[in-house]
């Protein structure tokens, strides 16, 4: 008995191997189609993943309305029509120049033109309210004598 069961331990590794993964799709051409598309389709739940890599149930069916309608012949483009339509502008990670996503392509550079205006200010407002140190005639004439002692050493 402990033999067998020390076989069986030895061989547990091999029964634990895993296969590769297959491809959800049919043809791998259209999974590699549709891999490429989702890498550019933002998951609206994990907001900083794409659609390809995100694991959330909102990624499986968006990946799986992708495969439906390119098995139906609709283009990248219609698909992505498709999506931007049913969720809106904010599911593409490179949104197109627009009217509506203006302020998303200037704001960082007005807010840094801003920042560096405020900054500007805030110093030239401490340069004149810092008063500037005025020496008396003795501190003055302690100073060059100590300048000329210093002189004299080198």
């Amino acid at each position: 008995m402990k033999n067998y069961l020390i076989a069986l331990l030895m061989f547990m590794p091999t029964f634990a191997m895993a296969g590769e993964a297959k491809d959800l799709a049919d043809d791998p051409v259209m999974e590699r189609r549709m891999i490429n598309l989702a890498e550019k389709v933002r998951c609206l739940v994990c907001q900083s993943e794409n659609v390809a890599s995100s694991r959330s149930d909102w990624s499986n069916d968006v990946r799986q309305i992708m495969r439906e309608k390119m098995q139906a012949g609709a283009t990248d483009q219609e698909i992505m029509d498709i999506l931007v339509e049913r969720f809106g502008k904010s599911v593409l990670f490179d949104p197109p120049m627009d009217s509506e996503t203006v302020p998303l392509w200037f704001a960082p550079f007005i807010l840094l033109v801003l920042g560096i205006a405020f900054l500007l200010y805030q110093l030239r407002q401490r340069r004149a309210a810092v008063p500037e140190a005025s020496l008396t005639m003795e501190a003055e004439q302690r100073a060059a004598t100590l300048l000329n002692k210093k002189e004299d050493n080198t």
